[in-house]
């Protein structure tokens, strides 16, 4: 079972080698207790005190410019937030291997504990999609499309934009394990009004008939007349097409 307190996260680099001089420039967390998302986010655009090379800001659209618009801070004035806000909790990660890589490097630079002395446990969600879905892909936007999670916001790779997917995503992938243990995010009152929630309808043999009132049959008589005429008289929703027809 993980613990109540998770934290879905997701940073933007420079580039992809934390050991090579590469930065983070963004860093989203989402917090979820017992598995609710709750109302505590932290999200913050960084200054890597570096170049910014093209290749990657055309990724995630961050320049040198964008982030001094935004008055990014350089990670060690933010550092230790981000610390306190890890500390102890579960953190659900799309390729884990790679933000863990990149915080543990900045927290070394800070004399900061690393994710693991932080008492961190970490969930690779990349790692469990190849397990649930073997031969398949397993990038984020495969995830949404095969779990049909709406990613139309997702114009660039974004921290945040990446965690609230990625929250849907973890909670879509896990939900069958924690339905078989008894819904371990619920209590026992919404447990109640789930099942009755999803109880069948009672069906008394009666059909309320709603007839259509004198504006809606004038503008369904328009459009049946639009249809009409593009398509030379022969809409079979007009009496005389359809007889025509007939």
């Amino acid at each position: 079972m993980p613990r109540e307190r998770q934290i879905i996260l997701d940073t933007e680099t420079t580039g992809l080698y934390p050991d090579r001089g590469d930065r983070i420039l963004e860093f989203a967390g989402i917090e979820m207790n017992k598995r609710q998302l709750t109302d505590r986010t932290l999200h913050l655009y960084i200054h890597p005190d570096r170049d910014i090379p093209e290749e990657a800001a055309a990724v995630h659209g961050l320049t040198l410019d964008v982030l001094a618009e935004k008055n990014a801070p350089k990670f060690a004035a933010v550092g230790q937030e981000i610390a306190d806000f890890l500390r102890g909790a579960e953190l659900i990660i799309h390729n884990a291997r790679f933000d863990v890589g990149f915080l543990d490097m900045e927290f070394a630079r800070m004399g900061l504990p690393s994710i693991e002395e932080l008492g961190c446990e970490v969930t690779d969600t990349l790692a469990m999609a190849r397990e649930k879905y073997p031969g398949q892909k397993a990038s984020l936007d495969a995830l949404c499309n095969r779990l049909d999670i709406d990613r139309s916001k997702r114009v660039y790779h974004g921290a945040l934009i990446d965690c609230e997917l990625l929250a849907e995503v973890y909670l879509a992938m896990t939900r069958e394990q924690f339905d078989l243990v008894g819904g371990g995010d619920t209590d026992a009152e919404t447990q109640t009004q789930t099942v009755q929630a999803s109880a069948p309808p009672v069906r008394t043999g009666r059909l309320k008939v709603i007839q259509a009132d004198a504006d809606e049959l004038a503008a369904h008589a328009a459009i049946l007349g639009e249809l009409n005429q593009a398509s030379g008289g022969r809409c079979l929703w007009q009496p005389e097409a359809r007889e025509a027809a007939e």
